[in-house]
């Protein structure tokens, strides 16, 4: 009886070995839609003179609800090489200037409206290439898997969610 009884606690304790979660690759989000928007060319409106915004309520649907395991990422389109390859910052964002100047890009974010501001040291309307003719892509991804991707890359976050450019939503003001 001795013999029984140590050989199943033997195998009971290889088998308990083998059944381990690892918390941080083994989730899966069966929630959360990965998502894309864009907002192409608009213009933020003055709040004050160093402060303007796009404010919005949502009049599209962003993955039927926004939960709290998702994490929105909000990127500024700031330039285009070769004329087909786009360059996205994420923001928040505060670009310096060498006079000693700044911007500073933030969002505000929530699941019936979102806020885009940019705040400068100085008037805004003297740098109108940076509230005008702006655009935004919205992502909207499992906070699990924000963790282990590299956000300010916008083409790994992409990858990351197996989003193609062309499921990317165009969204018009």
């Amino acid at each position: 009886m001795r013999k029984i009884i140590t050989f199943l606690a033997v195998v009971g304790m290889f088998s308990l070995q083998s059944c381990t979660v690892n918390d941080a690759t083994d989730y899966v989000d069966h929630d959360t839609i990965p998502e894309a928007f864009e907002i192409k060319n608009v213009n933020l409106g003055r709040v004050a003179d160093n402060e303007y915004n796009l404010k919005s309520t949502f009049q599209f649907e962003v993955g039927g609800n926004l939960f709290d395991d998702e994490t929105v990422l909000v990127y500024r389109l700031t330039d285009i090489v070769n004329s087909n390859t786009p360059v996205w910052q994420l923001i928040p964002r505060t670009i310096y200037f060498n006079n000693g100047d700044v911007i500073d890009y933030y969002f505000d974010f929530s699941k019936v409206d979102f806020i885009i501001t940019a705040r400068g040291s100085f008037n805004l309307l003297n740098a109108p290439t940076f509230i005008n003719n702006q655009t935004f892509r919205v992502v909207i991804m499992p906070s699990v898997l924000a963790k282990s991707v590299n956000k300010n890359d916008f083409s790994e976050v992409m990858s990351a969610l197996n989003l193609k450019e062309n499921q990317v939503q165009q969204i018009k003001f």
